[in-house]
């Protein structure tokens, strides 16, 4: 289980997240979130093969299309081991797994891969938990 202070050290440090699974749906969760980070400064790469644009960035098929440094994988898919695997292959700082979302043996790996790992939490309530007042 992630402490809090990496979860709050993630999300004091706006970085570039890489949201798998973001959906342009508004009443999505994936928008939801990945909004409310943009909103907070954080620079979100959308990954979702079946649209070319999400909150106004460009969307990539998958992790390894995106150019440049990935800091966190968002991950909003049931199975997120393959998404994992590819963070660890574009060498991302840490995978985040959504609420709901659990793979202990992707997480085994990506912590075997150097990676942090928050799995079965949102960022969201967290950030409104650990940070907001």
């Amino acid at each position: 289980m992630a402490s809090d202070i990496l979860i709050q050290r993630l999300l004091e440090s706006p970085g570039r997240w890489a949201v798998v699974g973001l959906s342009p749906r508004r009443d999505r969760a994936s928008h939801d979130v990945a909004a409310f980070l943009q909103d907070l400064g954080f620079d979100i790469v959308p990954v979702n093969p079946t649209v070319d644009e999400v909150l106004g960035e460009r969307s990539y098929p998958d992790l390894t299309s995106i150019p440049g440094r990935i800091d966190v994988v968002d991950v909003f898919r049931r199975t997120p081991g393959p998404h994992v695997d590819e963070a660890i292959r574009v060498g991302a700082r840490a995978v985040w797994l959504q609420l709901g979302v659990i793979d202990e043996p992707a997480a085994s790996r990506a912590r075997a891969a150097g990676l942090q790992v928050v799995m079965d939490r949102c960022p969201k309530i967290e950030y409104r938990r650990l940070i907001s007042t």
